[in-house]
């Protein structure tokens, strides 16, 4: 019994000993050698952001994402922060639910395909390449290029024909959402739990019949914006991992755009992954709240010069018509970085923005809860995301920065990075080859 003890005591003292030494050595790097470590990190591993918005406009002969644009997203800025893959949206708001509605949306959707097609064919093809696979996106990061891939935010434009989800699928569409703002022909949004009005009671038989079709050709279902009976049913019905491809925890930040606990075992039972987002209202409302109420009256100085009337709230923006929607959110963006560093300087002791820190709590969180493997990351830049230390794809290495100072591992970065999403994807494709050739 002694000696039994004694070992116990022994095993506990080696135990003791060797964690104060990783403290240690924790504790031996200085602010540069961590940066150094960070440094070579982000470099080494893929890092790939599932939601940038584009505004068409920004597609043309004479202003593209071949030029340092004012956008938060574009060559130059991923070239210089690091951002490898960057998801482009074919987004459309949604709009009247019959055939005049969806032949417009159907347009809007073909626009932006077009543009994204123009940006890897015409515009810098030398420098960025469309990516269908994973094995894509390795083969042209190697290449030394950098990588677009597509997502469709809002199911909307595909009408009342499901072919429209091969022939989307086919112009390099990876995954896509069922609905967005508002309540589509195939899905319940989470704007319902406002009002408490669903149209669908979570998927409507169209939508059951479009889950089938994304698992038959391979595009991954994205549950960040319909209910959470429309998720629950997705995730039932899915034959293959489902993604979120901008969501945050909802325990951290109680809105309904992010994921509670629930709906969190649910993804990690059906494999999934959570890509968080760095938009402010979704990783801190409080903040958020207070900086957007101390600092609208310096923003309102600012929009007032430039003629600009501001917005009451995010909802009242998306509700305007795409084109219009699109406009203004450029100049109100223009706005907002003139009138930030103001903004910054005078609010930095009362209303502190929301940072790097906030937005990897979420991480921390969701990977406690569902494991390191099903977790991701996302900004929706250019589209109402950006938060202080990642404001545009130039800052992105902070977000590695801030990994490495947690203890994440070059390992563990890698699975959140890309590695978690692209093995969803490939999971996806592989159940898409078993049902195509069943069929």
């Amino acid at each position: 019994m002694k000696k039994i003890f004694l070992s116990a005591i022994i095993a506990s003292l080696l135990l003791i000993g060797t964690t104060v030494s990783q403290q240690g050595s924790k504790k031996q790097l200085n602010e540069d050698e961590l940066i150094a470590k960070a440094k070579k990190i982000h470099a080494e591993v893929i890092t790939l952001d599932t939601h940038d918005d584009i505004n068409t406009a920004n597609f043309t002969d004479e202003k593209n994402y071949s030029q340092k644009l004012d956008t938060q997203v574009n060559i130059p800025k991923m070239k210089e922060g690091g951002l490898d893959v960057a998801w482009f949206i074919v987004y459309t708001g949604q709009g009247d639910l019959d055939e005049a509605g969806y032949k417009k949306a159907y347009a809007n959707a073909i626009d932006k395909f077009d543009s994204i097609e123009r940006l890897v064919t015409k515009y810098a093809p030398d420098r960025i390449g469309l990516a269908r696979t994973s094995d894509d996106v390795r083969r042209l990061h190697k290449q030394g290029k950098l990588v677009a891939m597509i997502g469709v935010e809002n199911a909307y434009p595909m009408g009342t024909d499901l072919g429209n989800v091969r022939k989307f699928w086919e112009r390099g569409a990876r995954y896509m959402s069922l609905a967005h703002n508002g309540h589509s022909q195939f899905s319940d949004s989470n704007t319902g739990e406002k009002d408490g009005v669903w149209l669908n009671n979570g998927l409507s038989e169209m939508g059951m019949k479009a889950v089938a079709e994304m698992n038959k050709w391979g595009v991954m279902v994205d549950i960040s914006h319909p209910s959470k009976e429309a998720i629950r049913q997705m995730i039932e019905l899915s034959k293959a991992p489902v993604i979120a491809s901008h969501s945050s925890a909802r325990a951290l930040c109680d809105h309904s755009r992010n994921l509670d606990d629930e709906q969190l075992g649910w993804i990690k039972k059906n494999g999934g992954v959570v890509q968080a987002v760095a938009l402010g209202a979704y990783v801190n409302a409080e903040k958020t709240a207070l900086r957007e109420k101390l600092g609208r009256e310096i923003l309102q100085e600012f929009a007032e010069k430039e003629g600009i009337k501001l917005p009451s709230s995010r909802e009242e923006i998306m509700k305007l018509p795409e084109k219009e929607r699109e406009a203004f959110i450029e100049k109100f963006a223009a706005v907002q970085r003139k009138a930030r560093p103001v903004i910054d300087e005078r609010l930095k002791e009362k209303a502190p923005d929301v940072n790097v820190k906030d937005f990897v709590d979420h991480i921390d969180y969701l990977v406690k809860k569902i494991g390191i493997d099903h977790v991701g990351i996302s900004s929706d830049f250019d589209g109402g995301g950006g938060i202080e230390g990642w404001r545009d794809a130039s800052e992105t290495f902070n977000v590695t920065l801030e990994l490495v100072r947690r203890g994440y591992t070059k390992e563990e970065i890698k699975k959140i990075w890309s590695g978690n999403l692209l093995r969803v994807l490939d999971e996806v494709q592989k159940v898409a080859k078993k049902l195509q050739a069943a069929s």
